[in-house]
């Protein structure tokens, strides 16, 4: 069974948001154990020049990269590949042949990732061309979890 944590970078605020979240844990857990990590998003000013910046997201990727341990980390980023539901279940399954059963998954803040996080990545995934808020992005996440999990255990849910 996988371990799946979820790593975020900011807090849930819209119940509404939470509670789909919640339906989506519920439902993950017939198939795999599944963590939420939030991390504290570094304040920022208004108008913060690139060295502020980078240095946020030095910040905040050290505290993703030490949540992670030793997991196999897929880091979501706008660079990353596309993949179909079937292609995202079909990488899941490959992890756990190499034996990699504890995944994290990490969610950046509203400046995205730290390279660092980005190079200790097994994998890079995009859900989209388009920029979604990062708390959407949080439920869209767990949905193809849950549409991953379900294809690989023959599921009547991905149709």
């Amino acid at each position: 069974m996988f371990n799946i944590n979820l790593i975020t970078v900011g807090k849930l605020k819209e119940s509404y948001l939470r509670e789909a979240c919640a339906e989506y844990i519920k439902r993950l857990g017939a198939y795999c154990h599944i963590k939420i990590t939030e991390l504290p998003e570094c304040r920022l000013p208004d108008t913060p020049s690139e060295k502020v910046i980078k240095s946020a997201l030095d910040t905040e990727a050290a505290a993703i990269l030490s949540a992670a341990g030793s997991d196999a980390v897929i880091a979501m980023c706008i660079e990353g590949k596309m993949m179909s539901s079937e292609d995202f279940s079909e990488r899941l399954q490959k992890f756990a042949v190499e034996g990699k059963s504890s995944i994290s998954i990490v969610i950046g803040s509203s400046y995205g990732l730290s390279d660092k996080v980005k190079s200790a990545a097994a994998l890079r995934l995009s859900m989209s061309p388009m920029t979604f808020p990062h708390q959407l992005a949080r439920v869209m996440l767990l949905e193809q979890l849950y549409r991953a999990m379900s294809i690989l255990g023959n599921g009547k849910y991905h149709k």
